[in-house]
């Protein structure tokens, strides 16, 4: 038998976090098994639902990289089969028309909850049974399901273990509305059939359909599938993690300069875990995963332990993966680096020093594009009258280099120190503004040889061109 698992959201919406995780375990369990995943969206509920949800949707799962196998398969373009086979239920008295209408319905479950009953549609209700002989063939209706009355619905869950539930706590649900279009339960159940889909991976909320709608594939004689219901996720707060925690759309990890490993290998760990490893390649996810390690308990999301992880990953990518995703955030920050070094040996450079993308398009700016001022603490601290000479001295040494090399321009440094017997820092810490505008960077003469040679000295040029203009200032 081919596993096949499916990710089923809904378009109201964009992908959120509890949404990714779920898709990630689906996509992880289909990949360790050699088996296929399917990509459905469920946009039955019309009037919420938007294309630009699923374009939201689909920009998530391709930014991921949780790539499909088939679909995405609409619900709304299936309407035909399901309505084929609530007729088919239909005629085989396991489904039948109820006229009551919603008013009647609404009060009868007022009437239920103040008495302390479970409010639940009940066929023999009398006010029920006197609505439904009332009506007429023009009578608006719904299409109900016959639930068994007796028995139990028994599933073992492979997070949770076996579940149980009464047939008696389940009621007739509606699987047609009164416009004739199908309900959520039944619509699932029918595309897990047709799809094949042998393993569904969800969140808990669901754990409450799932006796119902394995009572609806045994009607219809379809196979059930097995189920994976995953706690939910929490805020640092311990409660539901909610907008007010921040960031819950997965483009917005990527507009703040997370990288998708990153955010993967974060999303697996919030429910799953293989011994004390935090770190894991997209091939270690796939060839450990199972259904069977996922925990009961709810997780938290901790910021701070996704920006540990991306900084990992920074730093350990390799530069031409992190350029693929750092190449938006330069657009973004109208960074050009069509002209200048090469984005990989910039990265190279500033990825130890970064968390983010954010950060290391910022720090790449300086590379490509001359500084517009220079930062005042730096420049109040170390373009000060006794820099000029240091500066001046470099910028001599730097001009008459026949190599532009890092290993050269680290001896014009040293050289120029040990000229003015002075410490290597009064030169270095004035030649870092120089080049940078500012008082941090990565190593100063792998940073000037980036740079370039006649960018480098311009910018020592402006450099003591500031410090002359506050001499005489002064």
């Amino acid at each position: 038998m081919t596993v096949k698992t499916r990710f089923a959201p809904s378009p109201t919406g964009f992908l959120h976090v509890g949404g990714a995780r779920t898709a990630l375990y689906s996509w992880l369990y289909a990949q360790h098994l050699g088996g296929e995943f399917v990509l459905r969206i469920e946009d039955t509920d019309i009037e919420r639902s938007t294309q630009e949800a699923i374009d939201a949707i689909l920009e998530g799962m391709s930014w991921l990289g949780l790539d499909w196998d088939e679909g995405p398969y609409y619900q709304t373009k299936r309407f035909d089969r399901y309505n084929q086979l609530v007729d088919q239920l239909l005629a085989e008295d396991k489904a039948y028309k109820c006229y009551c209408p919603k008013d009647l319905l609404d009060e009868i479950r007022e009437e239920q909850m103040a008495a302390g009953v479970k409010p639940r549609y009940d066929a023999n209700h009398p006010e029920i049974i006197k609505a439904n002989a009332a009506a007429t063939e023009d009578s608006p209706f719904v299409i109900r399901f016959r639930n068994p009355k007796e028995g139990t619905v028994v599933f073992e869950d492979q997070v949770r273990g076996k579940i149980e539930i009464a047939n008696s706590e389940l009621d007739d649900l509606i699987i047609r509305r009164t416009d004739g279009s199908p309900t959520y339960n039944f619509c699932v159940v029918v595309d897990d059939w047709d799809m094949e889909i042998t393993h569904v991976v969800r969140g808990e909320d669901h754990i409450n359909n799932t006796p119902r709608q394995i009572n609806i594939y045994n009607a219809l004689g379809a196979p059930v599938p097995v189920f994976a219901h995953c706690a939910m996720i929490l805020g640092d707060d311990g409660a539901k993690l909610s907008k007010r925690h921040g960031a819950v759309n997965v483009m917005q990890y990527r507009d703040e300069g997370y990288l998708p490993q990153a955010l993967l290998n974060y999303l697996v760990r919030l429910g799953w875990s293989h011994g004390d490893q935090e770190i894991f390649s997209m091939d270690e996810m796939i060839s450990l995963f199972e259904l069977t390690s996922i925990s009961k308990s709810a997780s938290a999301f901790n910021t701070d332990k996704l920006l540990w992880l991306n900084n990992h990953y920074l730093k350990t990518e390799s530069a031409e993966e992190v350029a693929k995703h750092l190449e938006w955030h330069l657009a973004q920050q109208n960074v050009d680096i069509t002209s200048g070094p090469a984005i990989t040996e910039v990265i190279t450079l500033v990825a130890e020093r970064c968390n983010t993308l954010v950060e290391m398009a910022t720090q790449c700016r300086y590379f490509y594009h001359d500084y517009e001022e220079f930062d005042a603490a730096a420049a109040k601290k170390h373009l000060r009258p006794v820099a000029k000479q240091p500066l001046l001295t470099v910028k001599e040494k730097l001009s008459g280099l026949t190599e532009w090399t890092v290993e050269a321009i680290h001896q014009v440094i040293q050289d120029s120190a040990a000229e003015l017997e002075v410490g290597m820092g009064k030169v270095g810490m004035p030649l870092r503004v120089a080049a940078t505008g500012a008082g941090q960077s990565p190593s100063i003469d792998a940073v000037i040889h980036l740079v370039g040679k006649d960018n480098s000295i311009a910018r020592i040029e402006k450099a003591i061109a500031f410090i002359e203009a506050r001499e005489a200032a002064q």
